[in-house]
């Protein structure tokens, strides 16, 4: 399956265990090509950026599983490798 570059949003709840959101992105790290975290205190939340470079079942899978989570939103976007 063809390769794209995706990125990954993932807004948390600052009353979130991460355990489970950290082992889920250990898991795909041979797909993580960088991870940006911002905290940000006055809204109570933090967010992650993701950069990742695998097909679209990997993203989907990854999206998905992090989508399940309590208390955590998450966008994808794709594009095709020029």
């Amino acid at each position: 399956m063809e390769k794209k570059i995706a990125t990954i949003v993932i807004l948390i709840n600052h009353d979130t265990d991460t355990r489970k959101l950290n082992s889920i992105l250990s898991d795909y790290g041979m797909h993580i090509l960088g991870r940006q975290g911002i905290n940000i205190v006055h809204r109570k939340i933090s967010i992650i950026s993701l950069v990742l470079e695998a097909d679209t079942d990997i993203i989907g899978a990854l999206s998905g599983k992090l989508g399940r989570l309590q208390n955590i939103k998450v966008k994808t976007a794709m594009v095709n490798l020029i």
